[in-house]
């Protein structure tokens, strides 16, 4: 019987996925895929399987959003079980919702298996909660940029004055414009906020500074998407926890010596 699982694949590392999410890889008979899917993932898929990308960078497409609804309608219809995988969690930036409504108004069941989103994953890597007793007790994710058809404007002026930490999405290319606006809506240019690249993944580069800062150093070092926008108080909690480890290690090397 056919069915359309719309799947979570966790933030980059591949040990990050959920026992579901990886059935759900395994049982396909398609598996339409992401650009931010690590394909280690995609070695447990079936030998028969159909695997299709559907890559998206920045600016590019390598298929309209439109057309992966249309498949996914397409091979349910065949009578197959089709695997959505993405990155992170499918209702988050995902478009995953989108997607669940193609199948039901074509009414082909599905299921929503949710994953590890990078808006905590990638922080947690780095060292960076993002809540903390002290630090910290609200946080939201926001898009870094909206899509073209939505005209309305981020609040700003509420995640400024009103969230002790934010996790942007897809942001880099407009960090300048987003330390711009926080600053304008009295958020501390002494902000701490780290940029996290390829988070959790091998690949992994984070970078520190301040609002008043941090789009020089990002610059500087040529951090570039997909990456992880980190801005709060809760960044300086890397920073205790770097001295932390130094400590140790500086003990340990003397304990050796």
């Amino acid at each position: 019987m056919s069915k359309v699982y719309l799947v979570g694949a966790g933030p980059g590392d591949p040990e990050l996925i959920t026992v579901k999410a990886l059935k759900c890889i395994q049982k396909a008979d398609v598996i339409l895929y992401d650009r931010l899917v690590n394909e280690e993932l995609l070695k447990e898929a079936k030998q028969e399987a159909d695997l299709i990308f559907c890559g998206k960078h920045p600016k590019f497409h390598i298929l309209k959003q439109e057309t992966i609804n249309s498949l996914i309608v397409k091979y349910a219809r065949q009578g197959k079980i089709v695997t959505r995988l993405k990155g992170g969690d499918p209702y988050v930036f995902g478009r995953g919702a989108e997607e669940a409504e193609a199948a039901a108004r074509h009414g082909i069941p599905f299921e929503v298996v949710p994953g590890i989103t990078s808006g905590i994953a990638a922080p947690a890597y780095a060292d960076i909660p993002v809540t903390h007793r002290e630090l910290g007790s609200s946080f939201a994710v926001v898009a870094g940029h909206r899509c073209k058809s939505n005209h309305k404007e981020i609040d700003w002026r509420s995640l400024a004055q009103n969230i002790d930490t934010l996790a942007i999405y897809m942001g880099v290319s407009n960090l300048s414009y987003i330390c711009e606006q926080l600053l304008k809506n009295e958020k501390s240019a002494d902000t701490p906020v780290a940029v996290i690249q390829q988070g959790t993944t091998t690949e992994q580069r984070v970078v520190t500074g301040r609002i008043s800062n941090i789009v020089t150093i990002v610059e500087k070092d040529k951090i570039e998407n997909p990456a992880m926008i980190i801005i709060g108080e809760v960044v300086r909690f890397r920073e205790k926890i770097d001295v932390l480890k130094n400590s140790w290690n500086m003990e340990a090397g003397l304990k050796e010596a």
